[in-house]
């Protein structure tokens, strides 16, 4: 099979900065990627790289579909290095023709609507965000912490859970901010709380994270979940045969062979959250697909992020409660990829 290949770059303005333990993004870099086959049907996918996160650069990705050239084959798409993780996933993602993939999606979708947990930012705004969105419908939030003073943000969490609607959970992202002894205080005041998990709140690079953070994961009721410590191919293999107890919280635009590591997490019956990586509405089109065809237990998604962009033609689907397969495959990529030119 032979492709023609295109990609247009993109530098797009978020509508409001999102401030974690890493810095704070004020706006989003990427490529998108057009395949034609030679039947004349068409796909995209998108490179959503985040640097910070492990993954390549916009530069790298760039410069690797200039090397492959306008015409390539199957062969040359799946000898893409697998550094190129983003990248591996935005062409995986275009290989399938629009209207095969949409049929192919709809009736391969374990569940046929999905529940969204919202994103509460950094800090105090936090507060003022939890109201509209509990009367809109949302039961799980998602509260970015490890950025201001930990004191001041620990001393905030009961404020937080005082304000949410009943029964609903709070997930709590730290990005690895924390040292050992931050994230035993936090894992002592949340035992009690309605805290669904804390999601990496030690650094993925940190010295013995394997060893701390399976370590804090049996020592509290708490539980933890992975994110930046899944960067890169075969870190799902690696916990995975560490025996991780806790959550697995899969970003599948920077995973590379995303549909691979899922099988292995589905087979060996792992929690799985799946989260937006911030993408346009490309990425998250092929993200939110494989969450669909999850096989294991409905966990609110972490793809409460709209509205994201300046420009709203790049958001995905609006943001609401629940998901349904349907609002992912209304998505229009061909717009999107449009509005690049």
């Amino acid at each position: 099979m032979t492709y023609r290949l295109a990609y247009r770059r993109y530098r797009l303005p978020l509508r409001v900065a999102v401030r974690t333990a890493h810095g704070v993004l004020a706006e989003r870099t990427g490529v998108l990627v057009r395949l034609e086959d030679e039947s004349g049907a068409v796909g995209w996918g998108e490179a959503a790289v985040l640097p910070w996160f492990g993954t390549e650069t916009a530069d790298e990705v760039a410069a690797a579909c200039s090397v492959l050239g306008g015409r390539v084959t199957a062969e040359q798409l799946a000898a893409v290095p697998v550094g190129l993780r983003c990248l591996r996933f935005a062409l995986q993602a275009a290989t399938s023709a629009e209207a095969s993939a949409a049929t192919s999606a709809k009736a391969s979708a374990s569940q046929k609507h999905l529940p969204v947990a919202a994103f509460l930012p950094a800090g105090l705004p936090a507060l003022k965000k939890i109201a509209p969105l509990a009367e809109a419908g949302f039961r799980t939030f998602k509260w970015k912490v490890g950025v201001g003073d930990a004191a001041d943000e620990l001393a905030l969490l009961d404020d937080v859970c005082a304000a949410l609607p009943a029964g609903a959970k709070l997930r709590l992202d730290a990005n690895g901010a924390w040292q050992r002894l931050q994230a035993e205080h936090w894992l002592e005041r949340c035992a009690e709380r309605p805290v669904e998990f804390i999601e990496q709140p030690i650094a993925a690079d940190a010295r013995c994270a394997e060893d701390l953070l399976c370590g804090l994961a049996n020592d509290y009721p708490t539980p933890l979940a992975l994110d930046e410590s899944l960067a890169g191919e075969g870190e799902v293999e690696r916990w995975l045969e560490a025996g991780w107890p806790g959550v697995f919280v899969v970003k599948p635009s920077l995973l590379g062979d995303a549909a691979g590591a899922l099988t292995r997490l589905a087979a060996a019956k792992a929690k799985v959250v799946f989260s937006s990586a911030l993408e346009t509405a490309v990425g998250a089109r092929a993200a939110l697909r494989l969450a669909f065809q999850w096989p294991g237990e409905a966990r609110a998604l972490g793809f409460g992020v709209w509205p994201l962009f300046a420009d709203a033609r790049f958001d995905g689907p609006a943001l609401a409660p629940f998901l349904r397969v349907e609002d992912v495959e209304r998505i229009n990529v061909e717009e999107v990829w449009n509005a690049l030119s």
